[in-house]
């Protein structure tokens, strides 16, 4: 594991441009750090995504997977699970952020394959004293992995709820947010997010990170 302070070469400046005051001073990262020079997207997803959502998501995840995307979340919530779990049977590029501090964690066996590829990266913004997730590091987390992300993807955000409140915030920072073109996502559109179909945000996100 290594420790990236500010004024190491290797920090994400992306974080003080989009964080500001509240960037971490110091960034755990286990696994390749060449993964980070990459253009990355995020992925997230409310706690409960409508039904009729969950497939269309396992789509866009084949697909980004399918394009060679480099993802990056915290994979957290039931649906960001089932698509880490899809894209590390890939052979892109992943960034998995947990809501703790990542020294002495035990690391998943699914896991382990793609970090002796060198394709997959663990990173967090919190020390070793933080050993459990809670609400409040999730929402630090989160906007640690918007912030490093040159888009960001949101399968759902249920309208009032917290990852609601988080889509605003990403839209003020004038990030690129996309979410699925559905009538349950009526909501965030309006709010200003570009809606994508499942078979096209692959070669989308792909062709973006080549300008």
């Amino acid at each position: 594991m290594r420790q990236i302070t500010m004024a190491d070469a290797d920090y994400p400046l992306a974080l003080r441009a989009a964080l500001r005051d509240e960037a971490p001073g110091c960034v755990s990262a286990a696994g390749n750090l060449d993964v980070l020079r990459g253009k990355a997207l995020a992925l997230f997803c409310s706690v409960k995504c409508p039904g009729n959502l969950i497939l269309k998501t396992y789509d866009v995840a084949c697909a980004l997977r399918d394009a060679g995307v480099t993802v990056i979340g915290g994979f957290h919530s039931p649906m960001e699970k089932e698509c880490l779990t899809l894209l590390l049977r890939g052979t892109q590029p992943v960034i998995v952020c947990p809501a703790r501090g990542i020294e002495g964690m035990r690391v998943p066996g699914e896991w382990r394959g793609p970090l002796a590829q060198g394709r997959l990266l663990i990173l967090s913004p919190f020390d070793d004293r933080h050993k459990r997730p809670t609400e409040e590091l999730s929402q630090c987390r989160n906007a640690f992995v918007a912030a490093l992300a040159d888009e960001v993807f949101v399968a759902y955000a249920a309208p009032g709820g917290k990852t609601d409140q988080f889509c605003r915030r990403i839209l003020r920072w004038g990030k690129p947010l996309l979410t699925l073109a559905d009538d349950a996502n009526a909501t965030l559109i309006a709010l200003g997010a570009t809606p994508v179909e499942p078979g096209t945000i692959g070669k989308k996100v792909a062709m973006g990170s080549q300008q």
